[in-house]
């Protein structure tokens, strides 16, 4: 059975961590390992962070949608914003590669979604915005979602 929810928030920081965990309260009906329910967590801290720090440059009036699918223990997640975009993707996903070091930024962002989950793409137009789509199977997940 197919499960889904979808919300939209401000681009402001306080509201990464209502992100994170909205997600995970919403993944929990799978029962995965604390393991699991960490890593998307996580994951979805570093896409919402994104949004808010490059894709919008701390502009509150910008907007973050997460859509969340959960289906015979897949989930299928999408963070995405209307913000700036990304010019280079490929330049963008490499480790240590950051275009805010006056922030401290690490540049780890997409390396460690790409080591938690199963699929990460990127789509991403300067001046529209970013998505990014994550998949992760779940392996001791309910198959039913009730």
């Amino acid at each position: 059975m197919k499960n889904e929810m979808h919300i939209q928030f401000s681009a402001l920081s306080q509201n990464e961590s209502f992100a994170r965990v909205t997600v995970a309260a919403f993944i929990a009906q799978l029962d995965p390992t604390m393991d699991e329910l960490t890593e998307i967590k996580t994951v979805v801290s570093e896409a919402v962070t994104n949004s808010i720090i490059h894709g919008y440059e701390n502009d509150p009036k910008g907007l973050v949608y997460i859509s969340v699918t959960i289906e015979d223990g897949l989930v299928d997640l999408s963070i995405r914003d209307e913000g700036l975009g990304i010019t280079d993707v490929d330049e963008a996903r490499q480790p240590l590669y950051t275009t805010k070091p006056e922030l401290e930024r690490s540049g780890m962002g997409f390396t460690i979604m790409e080591n938690f989950m199963d699929e990460i793409a990127v789509v991403s137009h300067p001046g529209e915005g970013t998505e990014i789509r994550l998949k992760k199977h779940l392996s001791n997940s309910k198959m039913l979602c009730n």
